[in-house]
């Protein structure tokens, strides 16, 4: 019998990151609190931009645009926000959508899974992904339950089961 596999993969839907800055941008032009300072969110590439004239207000754009991320499906482990900086008389904050898995954090999830996962599964790093197998589908569920169970600092996705 062939091995079964996956891939774990860190992507992010585009679509959905645009619909959330849409959102953001739509309710942060009629919220009372937005009035006159100057809000504004943009997105150009893997960046968001967002503008005020206040570094409070500028973090509660922030703060709408997680809770739209979360509303659409989008995991926060995706956002890399930095800290508010002012330029000229308003306040920036930039954000990065983080997508794919680097190598360094490939083979941290590969020796999780060498160390606390079932003998004979085995992971290998294929670029971006990271493809397990085994010979038994169950070990596979046990490993894909082993790394929901971890505090990993980036999202993932599993995906191309067989």
């Amino acid at each position: 019998m062939a091995d079964s596999s996956f891939d774990i993969v860190s992507k992010v839907d585009w679509q959905e990151v645009d619909n959330a800055i849409n959102q953001t941008s739509r309710e942060i032009s009629t919220r009372f609190d937005f009035k006159n300072v100057g809000a504004e969110i943009s997105r150009s590439g893997e960046k968001i931009e967002m503008k005020a004239n206040g570094e409070e207000r500028v973090r509660a754009i922030l703060d709408v645009l997680q809770t739209k991320f979360v509303k659409r499906g989008l995991s926060l482990k995706a956002l890399d926000a930095e800290e508010p900086r002012l330029s000229g008389k308003e306040y920036k904050l930039s954000a990065n959508v983080k997508e794919g898995i680097t190598q360094d954090d490939a083979k941290k999830v590969a020796k999780i899974i060498r160390d606390e996962g079932p003998k004979g599964v085995k992971a290998q790093v294929q670029g971006d992904e990271l493809r397990v197998s085994s010979k038994s589908r169950d070990d596979l569920q046990t490993v894909q339950a082993l790394l929901k169970g971890k505090d990993l600092d980036f999202p993932l996705q599993y995906v191309n089961y067989r």
